[in-house]
């Protein structure tokens, strides 16, 4: 068993930063890919930015040059700094992680429970 667990959401002004945390727990043999999803409302689910290796970084255009994703491979943690925050950015975001467990013959895809952003204008 697998958890992803967020932290760092909340309500900011338009302008303002906020860093949102993921740790990955449970029967991890390897992670793959670790990254961020978001989904407003009434729209589909987004990738926000997302790390395949400890060594390569793969953006939305939207967010580029405001956000960074950072792993941590020996804590099995990932964060993503959020700067110069839009109203658009207003969402739920979800930590993502492709992890293959102690048990299993392959990978599997696992989802944080989501952590609300705000962004007021």
């Amino acid at each position: 068993q697998v958890h992803l667990v967020e932290s760092g959401g909340g309500l900011v002004q338009s302008g303002g930063s906020l860093t949102l945390s993921c740790a990955a727990s449970g029967s991890i043999f390897r992670i793959n890919s670790m990254g961020w999803f978001r989904q407003a409302p009434g729209k589909q689910r987004e990738l926000v930015a997302i790390s395949p290796d400890a060594d390569s970084t793969t953006y939305a255009n939207t967010v580029k040059g405001r956000f960074t994703i950072a792993r941590d491979n020996a804590k099995n943690t990932v964060s993503l700094q959020m700067n110069s925050l839009k109203p658009e950015d207003t969402a739920v975001y979800y930590c993502y992680a492709v992890i293959r467990t102690a048990f299993a013959s392959g990978p599997s895809h696992y989802w944080g429970q989501g952590t609300q952003v705000t962004v007021s204008s």
